[in-house]
């Protein structure tokens, strides 16, 4: 995945771009088989895969929005890439 710097403005756009792409690299898949719509379980991903999804995206935020955190009692809502694209864009401050 290339810098977060590269991404731009922080809005829904970006933060879907950024988490399917760290999804896809946890996975070891192509971007493009990590679709928004899909469920965590339709691309393979298990509870491991999104303990280290929290983890990347926790520490690729933490330069642009400090203190970013993902709670561990909110992953049990999150079920899809959708999910937890909307989580992350919801805690961003607004700009």
């Amino acid at each position: 995945m290339s810098d977060e710097t590269d991404l731009g403005p922080l809005d829904r756009e970006r933060v879907a771009a950024l988490v399917r792409a760290e999804l896809a690299d946890i996975l070891e898949r192509d971007v493009d088989q990590v679709p928004e719509e899909a469920t965590f379980a339709d691309v393979g991903a298990d509870s491991l895969a999104l303990i280290e999804l929290v983890e990347a995206l926790e520490e690729r935020l933490a330069t642009r929005v400090p203190a970013f955190h993902i709670d561990d009692a909110d992953l049990e809502g999150l079920t899809s890439v959708r999910d937890a694209v909307d989580y992350v864009t919801a805690r961003l401050p607004t700009p």
